[in-house]
């Protein structure tokens, strides 16, 4: 059986400039995030040494990262969409079949944090 949340914040500015916001926004929520060459964010998560990478296609409004650590991978669905004066920023976190129960919901929840964070991050600037 697959498992999935999907986790949506609201943010107060123009979906272009959430988008490409997003693509610069590991360092903030990370300070030791660094970018490599091909795009790659490296930096220390909950499970170790991480990385993130995003597959965006701005036009679409889809920036699908792929998420990996020490313990799983995770390829996400994320999107930036439009609502009036606002942009909708959505997620859905599928649970990878190597991971238990238990660890997806405590995932669940740190996303949620983060998305969270992110709404504030992007909000502020």
């Amino acid at each position: 059986m697959i498992h999935s949340r999907i986790i949506t914040v609201s943010v107060k500015r123009n979906t272009g400039d959430v988008f490409d916001a997003i693509l610069q926004i590991p360092p903030k929520m990370l300070p030791e995030a660094k970018s490599t060459p091909d795009g790659i964010w490296e930096f220390q998560g909950e499970n170790g040494p991480s990385t993130l990478k995003f597959n965006e296609n701005r036009e679409l409004g889809i920036l699908d990262p792929t998420y990996s650590d020490s313990k799983s991978k995770w390829d996400i669905p994320m999107r930036v969409v439009e609502n009036g004066d606002l942009s909708e920023i959505s997620i859905t976190l599928n649970k990878p079949e190597d991971v238990k129960m238990d660890e997806f919901e405590e995932q669940v929840k740190i996303v949620e944090q983060r998305m969270n964070e992110l709404k504030q991050i992007l909000e502020s600037e």
